[in-house]
C-alpha cells in the first residue's frame, strides 16, 4: 500500500529509510526517516487510541528544539491534530492566554518551562498533561511495539491547520495565525524554486519552534524533500561555524544579527565553507559591510521577505544582486502575487512607497477564533502586510518601513528604516533605532538610540550633522541616547516598544 502524499515523511521512509532526517546537535541524538515514521506512526495511533486525540485537536508544546517536535509535526499530517507551539520566553500570564485561547487537549512541557504551566490557571483546565520526559519515553528509538505499524492518514482540507503560530502581540492580545496543510505545501514550492533545496541539502536551524521561522523557511521544505537537517536549541555563533564546515552544510539562514556575531566570532577568520551555497537573510535588511565580510569569505548572501502568517518565504533577492540592489527584498517567488496600494488600495507606479498586499496559495486562512482580525487582514482574498514597500522598474521590492513604525513630522512622513540605514553607514554606528516622540511644535520627532562599535567614539553634534548631510531636515533625529545594546525579540529584531518604554528614564 503507497503512502498518502499528504504524509511526507512515510513517502521519504518508503524511498529512503536509512536516510539521515535529523539530528540534535546537544545530545547527538538522530533519526532517519524510516525511524521518524515509525516513531510517528507509534505516537499518532498512542495519542488516537488512548487519548482520542486527532483531527482538529490541539497539542500545545512547551519546549526548545527537540528531535520530538519533529515526531509530533509528523503525527499533524498523519492525524489532522494541530501543533500549538508556545513562546517559553513569555510570561506565565501570557502563556495562560494561549492556553485560554486555543484549547488544546493535550499540553506537553519541558521541566525547565513548568514553572510557566503552573502560573497558567488555564494548565489546570487541559484534558492531558504531559512531561516532555513522558513523551521522549514514548519516542525512544530503540524499542519496538505493536502501535508502530503504518497509521491510517486521515484526510485533511487544504485550509485546515497544522499549526497555530502566536504573533508576538505587541499590542493587545497575540492573533493566533493559522497555518495550513495547503500553505506547507505551497511554501515549500516557492522556497524550492528559488532557492537549492533538494534530498542532498543539509543545515542548520537556530530559529525557535515558537516562530514560523523555525519551522517554515527550511525545517518543513527540508522534511517535503527528504533532505537533512540539524536541530540547536540555542544559537551559538562559534558552534554554528563549526557545523558549517564539518557538517558540510548547504545553506543556512540567519538574521543579520547572528550573521554579524559569527563574523565577530575568533573563528570566522580560519574558517572556509566550500560547501555552501549561500546565506539566506531575513527579518531586517542586511548591512553592506557585513556583506561584503562574508562575501570575502566567498559566501553569498541572499536577502528575502516572509511573514507568519503568509509563506514565510515570499521573495528573495539572488546573490549576484546583493551589493548591486542593495536593500532590497528582491522580487516575488513563483506563486507569490503582489500590489503596492495606497490608502484608498489603488495600485500605485514604480518607486512610490505603499502597502504591500499579497495573494496566493501560501496566504492563511484567517486567525484562530478571531474573524474580526481575519476581516480587517484578508480582504477580496488579498493579505494586508502594514509593510509600507516600493519597487524599482526591474521588479525589484524594498522595504520603507512597517506603517505602525512611520510616524509624523511637521505634516511629513518619516520612516525610521530610511534613517537608521543613513545612521549604520557611519563608521563609528553599530546599530540604531529610531522611534517617533511627542512634540509641540512639529507633532513628533525622532529619537534614535545608538549603539557604538568597540573603541568608537561619536557625538551627538557629529551624527546630526552626518545625518543632516543626507537627509531632509525633518527626517533628522531630535533626540540621541547612546546605549549599550539594543533590545532584541525572540529572532533577533529590534524591540521598538522596549525603547518606547525606556524613554520614561531619561
Amino acid at each position: 500500500m503507497q503512502p498518502s502524499p499528504q504524509d511526507w515523511i512515510a513517502k521519504w521512509a518508503l524511498y529512503s529509510p536509512s536516510k539521515m532526517a535529523v539530528k540534535e546537535y546537544e545530545t547527538d541524538r538522530s533519526l532517519s526517516y524510516g525511524e521518524l515514521d515509525r516513531l510517528a506512526n507509534r505516537l499518532a495511533r498512542h495519542l488516537a487510541l488512548d487519548y482520542g486525540i486527532g483531527k482538529g485537536d490541539r497539542i500545545a508544546l512547551l519546549a526548545e528544539n527537540c528531535l520530538e517536535y519533529i515526531i509530533l509535526f509528523a503525527v499533524a499530517q498523519k492525524s489532522g491534530c494541530i501543533l500549538v507551539p508556545m513562546n517559553y520566553r513569555l510570561a506565565a500570564a501570557e502563556i495562560d492566554y494561549l492556553l485560554q485561547n486555543s484549547e488544546p487537549r493535550l499540553v506537553i512541557g519541558e521541566a525547565k518551562f513548568q514553572h510557566l504551566l503552573d502560573g497558567a490557571p488555564a494548565y489546570e483546565q487541559a484534558p492531558h498533561r504531559w512531561s516532555f520526559e513522558e513523551l521522549a519515553a514514548l519516542c525512544n528509538k530503540t524499542l519496538a511495539t505493536e502501535n508502530d505499524a503504518p497509521f491510517p492518514v486521515t484526510p485533511v482540507a487544504d485550509d485546515d491547520p497544522v499549526f497555530i503560530l502566536y504573533t508576538s502581540g505587541t499590542t493587545g492580545f497575540p492573533k493566533g495565525a493559522l497555518y495550513s496543510h495547503k500553505m506547507l505545501f505551497w511554501n515549500s514550492i516557492n522556497t524550492a524554486m528559488s532557492l537549492i533545496v533538494n534530498s542532498e541539502s543539509r543545515t542548520v536551524n537556530v530559529m525557535p519552534p515558537f516562530h514560523t521561522g523555525g519551522w517554515n523557511v527550511f525545517t518543513t521544505p527540508f522534511l517535503h524533500h527528504g533532505a537533512y537537517f540539524i536541530m540547536m536549541r540555542k544559537f551559538d555563533p562559534a558552534a554554528v561555524l563549526k557545523l558549517l564546515q564539518e557538517e558540510r552544510l548547504s545553506i543556512f539562514m540567519g538574521v543579520p544579527t547572528m550573521l554579524k556575531m559569527m563574523a565577530d566570532a575568533p573563528e570566522f577568520e580560519a574558517a572556509q565553507f566550500p560547501d555552501l551555497h549561500y546565506f539566506i537573510v531575513g527579518g531586517e535588511p542586511m548591512p553592506i559591510p557585513l556583506i561584503e565580510r562574508w562575501h570575502s569569505k566567498n559566501v553569498p548572501i541572499r536577502q528575502g521577505y516572509g511573514m507568519t502568517e503568509v509563506g514565510p518565504n515570499l521573495t528573495s533577492l539572488h546573490q549576484d544582486d546583493a551589493i548591486l540592489k542593495k536593500g532590497s527584498i528582491g522580487r516575488p517567488n513563483f506563486y507569490v502575487q503582489i500590489r503596492i496600494v495606497d490608502e484608498l488600495g489603488h495600485d500605485l507606479p514604480p518607486n512610490t512607497p505603499g502597502e504591500l498586499l499579497l495573494k496566493g496559495p501560501m496566504v492563511t486562512p484567517g486567525y484562530w477564533r478571531n474573524p474580526d482580525a481575519t476581516r480587517k487582514t484578508i480582504v477580496d482574498g488579498w493579505f494586508h502586510t502594514g509593510d509600507m514597500v516600493r519597487m524599482d522598474e526591474g521588479g525589484y521590492i524594498y522595504v520603507v518601513d512597517r506603517i505602525k513604525n512611520m510616524f509624523i513630522s511637521g505634516g511629513e512622513n518619516v520612516y525610521p528604516a530610511e534613517v537608521e540605514r543613513v545612521l549604520l553607514s557611519h563608521e563609528a554606528v553599530s546599530e540604531a533605532a529610531v522611534i517617533g516622540v511627542p512634540d509641540e511644535k512639529w507633532g513628533e520627532v525622532g529619537q534614535v538610540f545608538i549603539v557604538l562599535k568597540p573603541g568608537m567614539a561619536c557625538s551627538e553634534a557629529e551624527l546630526s550633522a552626518f545625518c543632516t548631510a543626507r537627509l531632509a531636515k525633518f527626517k533628522v533625529p531630535k533626540y540621541f541616547r547612546f546605549i549599550e545594546a539594543l533590545p532584541k525579540n525572540d529572532t533577533g529584531k529590534i524591540n521598538r516598544m522596549a525603547l518606547r518604554d525606556s524613554i520614561g528614564g531619561l
